[in-house]
């Protein structure tokens, strides 16, 4: 029936196809080809034109039954590895030749008629709004998005595919040649083939492509990268699984796809893979990658992060490599990268912090106790717009002192520093291990000199 179905799309897409046509593009015997045309022409699904192989009306009602019927883009994340550039544009919003990496697919999908598109959003919801205007979609919030992964963004979204055959999608993914149809056959992962060692997902499939095991990591395999594709008959079994997982405190970093390994090694479900050739489908796991890919983003990322590195240190933006995402801390976000063989860090100031922190006191303290050396080297300061970038130290450790002596040497080093016109932009609020951090004071530093030295005496 697979097969059948396969032929008749074909022929509905372009019906000036030789056997031999077919037989290629689809990956099937000349044999399988002619046995399956043979059993369409019996049934009245096709008829045989000086042209080619035409529908019938018959064929296009047997089609039916396997229309797709909606498409769901997972663009809930935040997509860490992208930074910085997704500190201001959510990663699926990334242009690659100019054209929106979700925009592309959503263009796609319209030009096979489908156009009940959902997409399930969270970091950054509002940057996808515009989208609803554009092309008629419809936007799903996942209020889950920042504590838990894909598994979880997939049953939140579950009401948007529920009896439907549908495309469940990577907002992030970048496709050479238009791979969506009208009709689908079967359940399928889209698969490529990996040369030599990969912590991608691995498929093991049948002689005829249905997939009986999932590995994590492998070599020389086909694995999973790119589109997805569900009947309702399948889903209609895959849901209540998804939502068992979903219910598990366990599995809130878990991807929704561990929930169709753990169900395939069972033997039971009915998906199979769909080979993809070399450079049509493309996940782009990194800036690097996107540069390599899109020479555009060697010297112009449209972000206000890698434009300042590039005008601080004098380089190109192709020249700012190995960017890591820090973990973000109480209002700040920061990110690891490299010039010249030596390591920075950026720190970008979260919104309304503005409000909480006065960043000139703090560039002004900084120069203050300078002297002492106990800060970071600051390779640059903004202390109107708070951006800041400091160098990384190597292997370097959270302070532990050995000693209350040690402690109270440093406090007393601290307090001898004479500061003016200056206000802390953090208090101190010293207890037996001297806390940082406790809440903010409105007091010059002459009051707070004496303040630790009284704190100090008592100690």
């Amino acid at each position: 029936m697979q097969r059948l179905v396969l032929i008749c799309r074909e022929l509905y897409e372009q019906p000036a196809q030789s056997q031999r046509d077919l037989a290629k593009k689809l990956s099937l015997s000349l044999g399988t080809i002619n046995t399956t045309m043979a059993k369409a022409l019996d049934l009245g699904y096709i008829t045989k034109e000086d042209y080619g192989y035409p529908l019938t009306q018959k064929g296009l009602n047997f089609l039916e039954n396997y229309r797709v019927d909606a498409a769901l883009f997972l663009a809930a994340g935040f997509g860490s590895r992208f930074v910085p550039l997704t500190y201001e544009t959510p990663k699926g919003l990334l242009k690659v030749f100019g054209e929106r990496m979700i925009e592309r697919q959503i263009q796609q999908l319209h030009a096979v008629g489908i156009t009940d598109i959902t997409i399930a959003v969270g970091y950054l919801k509002e940057k996808f709004e515009y989208l609803i205007d554009a092309y008629g979609v419809k936007l799903l919030y996942n209020p889950e998005y920042a504590t838990k992964n894909t598994l979880a963004t997939l049953w939140n979204a579950r009401s948007a595919i529920e009896g439907k055959n549908v495309y469940i999608l990577s907002c992030d993914n970048w496709m050479r040649e238009n791979m969506y149809h009208t009709y689908e056959p079967t359940s399928w992962y889209s698969a490529s083939y990996m040369e030599g060692t990969t912590e991608e997902w691995c498929l093991s499939t049948t002689k005829k492509g249905r997939i009986c095991d999932i590995q994590i990591g492998g070599s020389d395999s086909y694995a999973m990268y790119g589109p997805v594709y569900f009947t309702k008959e399948f889903l209609a079994q895959f849901l209540p699984k998804l939502g068992a997982d979903y219910a598990r405190p366990s599995t809130k970093e878990h991807y929704w796809e561990h929930t169709l390994l753990d169900w395939v090694k069972t033997g039971k479900p009915e998906i199979y893979i769909n080979r993809q050739p070399k450079d049509q489908v493309y996940e782009f796991e990194s800036l690097e990658e996107l540069r390599a890919f899109d020479p555009f983003y060697q010297d112009h990322s449209d972000n206000m992060a890698m434009n300042l590195i590039s005008k601080v240190f004098h380089v190109s933006q192709s020249e700012i490599t190995d960017i890591c995402c820090l973990k973000a801390g109480m209002t700040n976000q920061s990110f690891l990268f490299r010039v010249k063989e030596k390591r920075y860090i950026c720190r970008i100031p979260g919104p309304g912090t503005d409000m909480l922190i006065d960043r000139r006191a703090e560039h002004n303290n900084y120069a203050t106790v300078a002297p002492l050396q106990i800060t970071e080297e600051i390779a640059y300061f903004n202390e109107v717009t708070g951006y800041k970038i400091s160098v990384y130290y190597e292997q370097s450790r959270t302070a532990n002192f050995p000693t209350l002596k040690t402690k109270k040497r440093l406090w007393h080093s601290f307090a001898n520093c004479t500061v003016q016109n200056c206000n802390p932009i953090i208090p101190l609020i010293l207890k037996k291990e001297f806390y940082f951090m406790k809440t903010f004071v409105q007091a010059t530093v002459k009051k707070f000199h004496l303040k630790i030295t009284k704190k100090l005496k008592r100690i």
